[in-house]
């Protein structure tokens, strides 16, 4: 299908060029007779201006369907007239190669059917062996050099369209600086709520098994009876106990040792054994990412499992953690191809999971200041899959 769309897009190209050369036509008309009497102000006609958005529009939409190529930002007219005056020899140039393709292989079958159907030898030829391999060869090469050429003018195409259709390089650059600043932003917001959280976690758990503790100790000692003071010290030694547990479990979740000391698989082979649902992990990567990418991975992984045990009402969790590649840095003319971590997190819950919450949020903006996508899939009735690509350069 891909290959039919290229040609067909190709032929569309070629037509809309004429039309475009027309336009251009034109366009020299109107804006030489507003230039001429505007005293100097190099106004661009109305009608002039309709017609290269217009046209660029169409151009945009032509290339996101039989190119693949999707160009979102909007441009002026004086760009869309560039674009326009670029564009046409393009175009006019993938009709002439599509022309010339048509005519070989209209002239190939031609020389068969009269070599071996017909019987009527085209210039008197014959079909001896030598000729025929020689026009297959020949043949073969310029065909081969036409579909080279085809796909050379294809990506010309695209390249004109990114520069004169794009962002400018200042609305780029404009663009990244006000993403960061709004990462920044939800940084500082994400460690707010992670401090809320320990905090919570504190008062709501440690602390209060604490204060449990001192009151045991506290009637142990005010204990008339020897019996009833061994018991309440034995209540307090077990009260004891669960409060270092649940300190430990504040500080496993603030932060897992195993990240720094085996890497992100360790980290969350801890997360299966600790969670209450059977968890599946499959782990790509064959080395370790950096620090931040991991801990950002290793919080998307816990924060889901966790959610997926208590909210969702699941059975079982698959983790898969991948390393692909992708773009890394800033998105458009400055992107570059670089090492991607990608998480997806899948439970057979009810589903109904909101993006907007406080923990996936939170997720999201963990992932975001690391230039990453963060995305949450949970239709009612499930499944809730949950999924983050994380940038390593």
């Amino acid at each position: 299908m891909r290959l039919l769309r290229a040609p067909v897009g190709l032929t569309l190209g070629a037509v809309s060029a004429c039309v475009e050369l027309v336009l251009l036509a034109l366009a020299a008309l109107f804006m030489a007779y507003a230039f001429a009497f505007s005293r100097g102000r190099r106004a661009v006609p109305d009608v002039v201006a309709a017609g290269a958005l217009a046209g660029a529009r169409w151009e945009r939409r032509r290339l996101a369907v039989f190119f693949g190529h999707h160009e979102a930002a909007e441009s002026g007219p004086l760009r869309a007239l560039a674009y326009m005056v670029l564009r046409v020899p393009l175009g006019l140039l993938g009709g002439a190669i599509l022309f010339l393709i048509v005519y070989g292989a209209a002239a190939g079958t031609g020389l068969v059917v009269g070599w071996w159907i017909t019987g009527e030898y085209m210039d008197g030829i014959p079909p001896k062996s030598w000729i025929v391999l020689y026009t297959a060869v020949v043949g073969t090469i310029l065909l081969f050099v036409a579909v080279q050429g085809l796909v050379g003018v294809v990506a010309l195409e695209r390249k004109v369209a990114r520069r004169c259709l794009g962002p400018s390089p200042l609305a780029e650059y404009e663009r990244r600086i006000a993403q960061l600043a709004e990462s920044r932003a939800e940084v500082v917001v994400a460690v707010d709520d992670e401090r809320r959280r320990i905090e919570r976690d504190l008062h709501d758990g440690v602390q209060q098994r604490l204060v449990a503790l001192g009151m045991l100790i506290g009637r142990a000692r005010r204990a008339g009876d020897e019996e009833r003071s061994r018991e309440l010290l034995r209540q307090a030694h077990e009260e004891s106990r669960r409060a270092l547990e649940d300190l430990r479990e504040v500080a496993w979740r603030v932060y897992p040792a195993a990240l720094d000391g085996e890497g992100l698989r360790a980290a969350l082979e801890t997360v299966a054994e600790r969670s209450a649902l059977p968890v599946a992990i499959e782990y790509e990567p064959a080395g370790r990412a950096p620090h931040a990418v991991e801990t950002a991975a290793y919080f998307v992984v816990c924060e889901a499992v966790t959610n997926a045990a208590k909210h969702s009402g699941a059975t079982r969790v698959a983790v898969r953690v991948t390393e692909t590649t992708g773009t890394t840095g800033t998105t458009g003319a400055g992107a570059e191809p670089g090492r991607m971590i990608g998480v997806r997190i899948e439970d057979d819950g009810r589903g109904g999971a909101d993006p907007g919450g406080g923990g996936l949020a939170g997720l999201a903006r963990r992932v975001a200041a690391l230039d990453g996508t963060f995305r949450v899939d949970s239709p009612p009735g499930g499944p809730t899959v949950i999924g983050a690509e994380l940038p390593c350069g």
